[in-house]
């Protein structure tokens, strides 16, 4: 029985055709995700309970409003609409691995592990459907003490 050879031809066509949909796939620009605004309300509450903290600053960084004491990030927006609020608003609070722990176990659906910082204990808490302004004020009251100096964090009542 013979066996029968491929047409050279038609091997080099899936060949070309392979090296031009690789090349097509190298020449097409990324598409970036489109950033949208974060919700007003949300940030604007946000805003409101990090700003109202002792020396607490707003400094933009990475495209996202950031929350800062004495230069030191305590608490960072993350956008809907980019990579790092995985298509809902969300703020990443500085926290401890232990807290990080018990806050999501107690809601899952309220807070998340979030990417980058995650592993160093920070903790996501998603700010759309109504999220727990009372628990998150209190996260974020103890990331700014965590990040304050100990005589200005002294200034802080609970």
């Amino acid at each position: 029985m013979a066996t029968r050879r491929p047409n050279a031809s038609a091997a080099k066509k899936v060949a070309a055709n392979k090296t031009a949909k690789k090349s097509a796939k190298k020449s097409a620009p990324k598409k970036h995700p489109t950033k949208v605004p974060p919700s007003r309300d949300a940030l604007a509450r946000l805003r409101k309970i990090c700003l109202s903290l002792p020396e607490a600053t707003e400094v933009e960084a990475w495209g996202e409003p950031t929350f800062r004491v004495k230069g030191k990030i305590f608490a960072m927006h993350a956008s809907s609409g980019t990579h790092h609020g995985a298509g809902r608003p969300a703020v990443w609070i500085l926290s401890v691995s232990m807290e990080q722990d018990l806050v999501m176990r107690a809601r899952p659906d309220r807070y998340f592990k979030p990417p980058y910082v995650g592993p160093s204990g920070w903790i996501g808490a998603w700010l759309d459907k109504s999220p727990p302004w009372g628990e998150m004020e209190q996260l974020l009251r103890d990331a700014w003490r965590r990040r304050a100096p100990k005589k200005l964090a002294a200034l802080l009542e609970d």
